[in-house]
């Protein structure tokens, strides 16, 4: 294999496993030298396809190179420097090592050209993301990132067998469109959905992320879910079922966020709800609706990790991010407030900021398309994004009453961490021609219409005039100090009751089955006892070494009799 066939993944994952090892400045230059590496490989990556490996009789492709792959690489990559430079903070080598393996895992798995390939990588960023959840070192944070684990495992397991019936299918393991007509095809759909937080399995998200460590949050923002994204885009584009998904994703999380009290889990929603205009862009499948999916990954995967890096250093400095405890903060940390409104505009779609530039590259596709019944709900979502991200999370955050803490501004290298973001959200949005000419096709699309203009601010300031007459009139949802009811709440409720029942009737049936077959042997030493001299092997007159020989049978018995 040559320097050219060797993915920038495997820099960050290989270099990440150094830096247990390396101490003081020098390990701090190492994780920010790393993404950086990276970033140096994807300029002088020629496209094509390499790293050609034969298993199994089928021909893998470890990485392919094009416009999708080379675009998701890119913003993996300038998200992994700016996470990594948020974590310098901290004392520990576990999240920069979590953090970097997880983001290299990423990167890997979007230049997989075969679904083994894909497969290997989507569990590595499983395996490797939960550090990050885990890092927080609480009961709380452990339990969140077992369940997380165990989801996101499962998605790896509907993705292997999906595969294996898609090669028996159709003799290829080629990551190419796959769509629904297969059973294949629907395994591997369902994988990409969990991963991708569809409705109904999307609860882990809001599960796992605001437990994570303040800079674990950061990471886990930006890889697993646009992950799924790419991978949708690759499979999927122009699956009709993903439009009315999509939709239903932009639309639900909005009711949750208003009334949810921990800030950190409204943007959890609100990721839900930017994920859906990414899936209904990959279900109308044109090239202008694939292009904003493409566009609005890279844009979101900045302004989402500028709002979890601010919210990130409020928890650093105060301790909670609970809507209920905070207000004020804007005395004590100017920067960072600043910053935050910087991503709460950009995650808004106000113009000259970046999510305006990519959003609309989406209503528009759907405008053209006919599709009018989800052109009005992208229109509902985008003014409900507003009143949970664009107002509520700086609002009662840094302004609202005042909760009378003070503390320090966020510590140097997470406000530089959260300069770079707002810097890339703000001269994305005011200069989009380097992102559209990254992006998949041919762009002709202007974003800075009088007619896009006009709509956006229209829909903003009527939104804002309900939220204040909301605020007015008490009517708006207060902070209060409570926990949501989820969908979740179903099956981590009844799975334990359902679980511990059936542990019960195994064991009684395991029981039954364990003392049928002592009680057989015995008879069966019994008779030989009788008729031929031999003793029973439950007697107490055998010798040691005969004695070790049964309780090893017995053992043996036993545990072919749990596991089968």
């Amino acid at each position: 294999m040559t320097v050219i066939e060797l993915s920038p993944a495997w820099t960050l994952i290989l270099g990440a496993c150094l830096i247990p090892f390396v101490r003081g400045w020098v390990r701090s230059v190492w994780i920010l030298a790393l993404p950086m590496i990276g970033m140096l490989q994807l300029w002088y990556l020629p496209t094509g396809e390499w790293g050609h490996l034969t298993f199994l009789g089928q021909d893998l492709v470890t990485m392919r190179v094009d416009r999708w792959s080379l675009l998701f690489g890119w913003v993996f990559m300038i998200a992994a420097l700016l996470s990594s430079v948020y974590a310098l903070h901290g004392r520990g080598w576990l999240v920069p090592l979590a953090g970097l393996t997880y983001a290299g895992s990423a990167v890997g798995a979007v230049f997989a050209g075969d679904l083994l390939t894909l497969f290997v990588y989507w569990e590595l960023t499983a395996v490797t993301s939960v550090f990050l959840v885990w890092a927080r070192g609480d009961d709380q944070s452990f339990r969140a990132g077992m369940r997380y684990l165990f989801v996101q495992l499962a998605s790896g397991m509907l993705l292997l067998f999906g595969a294996l019936q898609h090669l028996t299918e159709t003799g290829s393991l080629r990551f190419e469109h796959l769509g629904l007509d297969t059973p294949g095809g629907l395994l591997i759909f369902l994988a990409f959905g969990i991963k991708c937080a569809f409705p109904l399995l999307h609860n882990w998200l809001q599960d796992a992320y605001p437990e994570a460590t303040e800079s674990g949050s950061v990471f886990l923002s930006a890889f697993t879910t646009k992950l799924a994204v790419y991978a949708l885009a690759r499979g999927f584009a122009g699956t009709e079922a993903l439009i009315w998904i999509g939709a239903t994703m932009t639309a639900f999380p909005i009711f949750y966020a208003v009334i949810e009290n921990d800030l950190r889990r409204v943007l959890a929603y609100s990721l839900n709800n930017q994920l859906g205009f990414m899936v209904v862009g990959v279900g109308i499948g044109t090239e202008l609706a694939l292009n904003g999916t493409a566009a609005h990954a890279f844009t979101h995967i900045l302004y989402k990790a500028l709002l979890f890096m601010s919210m990130g250093a409020v928890l650093y400095r105060v301790g909670t991010v609970k809507g209920s405890d905070l207000g004020g903060l804007y005395k004590s940390m100017p920067w960072t407030t600043t910053f935050c409104i910087v991503g709460a505009a950009s995650i808004s779609a106000f113009p000259l900021f970046s999510g305006f530039v990519s959003k609309s590259m989406i209503l528009s596709a759907a405008a053209h398309e006919g599709h009018l019944i989800t052109w009005l709900v992208l229109l509902f979502a985008s003014a409900g994004v507003f009143h949970h991200s664009g107002i509520k999370i700086p609002y009662f955050a840094f302004f609202a009453h005042d909760s009378g803490k003070r503390c320090k501004e966020a510590p140097a290298n997470m406000l530089v961490a959260m300069a770079l973001a707002a810097a890339l959200c703000i001269g994305i949005g005011v200069y989009p021609a380097p992102l559209y000419a990254m992006l998949p096709f041919p762009v002709d699309y202007a974003p800075y219409t009088a007619g896009h203009v006009l709509t956006q601010m229209q829909l903003l300031v009527f939104s804002a005039l309900a939220f204040s007459v909301l605020m007015r009139s008490g009517v708006y949802p207060p902070e209060l100090r409570s926990v949501n009811l989820d969908s979740d709440w179903i099956y981590r409720r009844l799975g334990p009751v359902l679980g511990r029942r059936a542990f019960s009737l195994w064991d009684g049936v395991q029981g039954a089955l364990t003392r049928t077959m002592l009680g057989g042997f015995d008879t069966s030493f019994r008779w030989l006892q009788r008729h031929h001299g031999v003793a029973s092997p439950l007697s107490r007159a055998w010798p040691t070494g005969s004695m070790v020989l049964w309780v090893a049978i017995l053992l043996t018995v036993y545990l072919v009799a749990y596991y089968v």
